[in-house]
């Protein structure tokens, strides 16, 4: 199989390249392929002429699309739109990574794919409109809906923790924010069953469990040997540029129902990420 895919050098893209590395890879980063740049984009993906196009690229810095609301909205809303316009006119499918951003996070129970979408930041509203465009352009998507991904590649929660404890006895983190850590490896490893089908549609992949930031970096400091006192505080006590949904657990149900089994609990996943660092 013949991919191309997006921001193939980010913390995913790295993953999605070794996972598939058996596959023929045409991978692009911002430099090589802009994707909101339409034109551009389509000749390109016309002249490599792909089987799949996994988009991986974003603008993922949540509080900065606060601040850079046109760009967010280029790269997380247009860029999606642009790549599905040209997967149509080779007849393909996309492959697109969204996120649990696009829910308001005000839910008791985990979110189903078809619950109703309300982001509540800029970025939750640009991806939502990436998402969009796709649905209302193509017949043949896979809409991959994670959250609180980690990888080997990147800056990323656990490594922050980690590097935060070179220098810190005591440690303060939220406590209020419940979702799901998800090992981007796993994620690469679904997306790749996935590929292989033509169950299309919208899909909610993560690792099993919930927890806390504060019940994640407790794990990790524990799994590591370190010794920290965590704190913990409310997102009130911990104000940031842009609003986070309180509650992020997604049900994957439509991955369940597709006879694909359930990604492992992310405390194992976590602990084999800690070993590999």
């Amino acid at each position: 199989m013949k991919i191309l895919i997006t921001g193939s050098n980010g913390m995913l893209g790295t993953d999605l390249k070794e996972v598939l590395k058996n596959e023929e890879i045409i991978d692009t980063d911002s430099n090589s392929l802009n994707i909101t740049n339409k034109d551009f984009t389509i000749n390109f993906i016309k002249k490599h002429n792909p089987d799949i196009v996994i988009n991986s690229a974003a603008y993922t810095d949540v509080d900065g699309c606060e601040t850079n609301s046109d760009l967010a909205f280029e790269v997380n809303g247009e860029g999606p739109k642009n790549l599905a316009i040209a997967c149509k006119e080779l007849d393909i499918p996309l492959v697109h990574i969204s996120t649990d951003y696009v829910f308001s996070g005000e839910n008791d129970n985990p979110w189903n794919e078809n619950d109703e979408t309300s982001p509540i930041s800029v970025y939750g509203k640009s991806k939502l409109e990436g998402e969009i465009a796709i649905e209302k352009t193509l017949d043949k998507f896979f809409i991959i809906r994670t959250a609180w991904l980690y990888g080997l590649n990147g800056s990323s929660f656990p490594r922050n923790m980690l590097e935060l404890s070179k220098n810190n006895k005591e440690i303060s983190v939220v406590d209020d924010q419940i979702g799901t850590p998800t090992f981007t490896h796993d994620l690469a490893i679904a997306i790749s069953k996935l590929i292989k089908t033509d169950f299309y549609g919208i899909y909610h992949i993560t690792n099993s469990g919930y927890c806390s930031w504060y019940d994640f970096s407790k794990l990790i400091f524990k799994l590591a040997n370190i010794d920290v006192d965590v704190k913990p505080v409310s997102t009130d006590e911990f104000p940031r540029p842009a609003p986070r949904p309180k509650y992020s657990v997604l049900a994957n149900n439509n991955w369940k129902k597709n006879n694909f089994e359930p990604l492992r609990d992310y405390k194992e996943a976590i602990s084999e990420f800690l070993k590999l660092i």
